[in-house]
């Protein structure tokens, strides 16, 4: 993003940092020759800036610059160039003979410069809802049985998704982005691996390595499917929706970008029937089998995306590890983690992912 930085901004943020008695002489783009002492124009996309000053009679300089903004290479969001300019700051000065960073810090929307450099973590700040998580209902689901309420729920969730996914944008390198991490990110797929155990008494050798394969052949089966790309929440699970009243409800920490593929929110929920099914009975069966199935209904019926439904595997692989994980559920019986990875295997050995016969996976 380019923005007009001016002298007055500039002249503050750098007395910030070295003193009041600083006073800024010139500034002029790494390249050119000419330096000036007005504003700076169209300042950004990656082109370093040259800063000349004085402080009391001894002058110095300093050179500041932003990172490209670019689809593809993982900068497509400022975070993502916040997080490598933070990174750069705390490192540069730790290797030998490298130039070291003064400073890190961030534009705000009304042009000031404001220095993050002295920042060892970050936090977020939000207003407390009223609520209650939907993980609560599953529970109750599983040990009492579902109510009306129970599928309305059902189908308030799956038209939420339906509605936030019709947002499309023809952005091929954010959906290529989205399937690369959903197998290698270490939020995802292989990272969530890397934490299981060695040799875990419910899997057979190597099967996590076949696992890891499959994922990378249906990586490169997705990745061309750019025309899915659309607005996702991208962590749409139990404990991230909050029900008051009926059907009324509020989504927390939305992850992994503002866009992706529709397969993974849905995935996300739906995992969580079957898992709260086979704590049970190593079935989905019930009345968690009749919502899994509503929700499935409603979403196609509404969205009339059936493609979904082929790529959606690699989805439930992601969302299956996870539920499957000793780390995050350690009193899950064997059973059940194989039963888990029953379904995920198969899944990920089907072409087409068949909602009405989930029990097909799991055996």
């Amino acid at each position: 993003m380019a923005l007009d930085l001016k002298r007055e901004n500039l002249e503050a943020y750098l007395r910030s940092i070295y003193g009041e008695e600083l006073e800024l002489l010139s500034t002029r783009k790494m390249g050119e020759t000419i330096p000036t002492t007005e504003d700076v124009k169209g300042f950004g996309y990656g082109s370093p800036l040259l800063v000349e000053y004085k402080v009391r009679d001894a002058q110095g300089s300093a050179v500041i610059s932003t990172m490209r903004a670019q689809h593809g290479f993982g900068h497509d969001h400022f975070s993502d160039r916040a997080r490598i300019l933070i990174w750069q700051n705390s490192t540069f000065s730790k290797l030998p003979k490298h130039v070291p960073s003064l400073d890190v810090g961030y534009f705000a929307k009304d042009g000031r410069l404001i220095s993050a450099g002295d920042a060892i973590e970050y936090f977020l700040l939000m207003p407390k809802i009223e609520g209650r998580e939907y993980f609560f209902d599953l529970e109750r689901v599983k040990e009492k049985g579902a109510t009306d309420l129970d599928y309305e729920r059902a189908v308030a969730l799956s038209d939420y998704l339906a509605q936030i996914h019709s947002k499309k944008i023809d952005r091929p390198p954010l959906y290529q982005r989205k399937i690369r991490e959903t197998v290698g990110d270490g939020e995802c797929i292989f990272g969530i691996l890397d934490d299981y155990p060695d040799n875990p008494s419910f899997l057979d050798p190597d099967e996590l390595r076949e696992i890891e394969k499959i994922c990378v052949d249906w990586r490169w089966l997705l990745k061309g499917k750019t025309d899915r790309l659309c607005q996702v929440h991208g962590d749409f699970h139990p404990w991230n929706v909050m029900f008051s009243e009926g059907t009324e409800f509020t989504v927390l920490d939305r992850s992994r970008g503002e866009w992706g593929e529709a397969a993974d929110d849905i995935a996300a929920m739906t995992m969580n029937y079957i898992f709260y099914s086979v704590q049970k009975s190593l079935r989905l069966t019930g009345d968690l089998k009749d919502i899994f199935e509503l929700f499935f209904e409603n979403y196609l019926e509404k969205t009339e995306d059936h493609e979904l439904l082929e790529v959606i595997a690699p989805f439930f692989a992601f969302r299956a590890v996870v539920v499957a994980s000793p780390t995050w559920y350690p009193l899950l019986s064997d059973d059940v983690r194989r039963a888990l990875f029953n379904f995920l295997e198969n899944v990920l050995g089907s072409k087409k992912f068949n909602y009405r016969d989930v029990n097909s996976y799991l055996a």
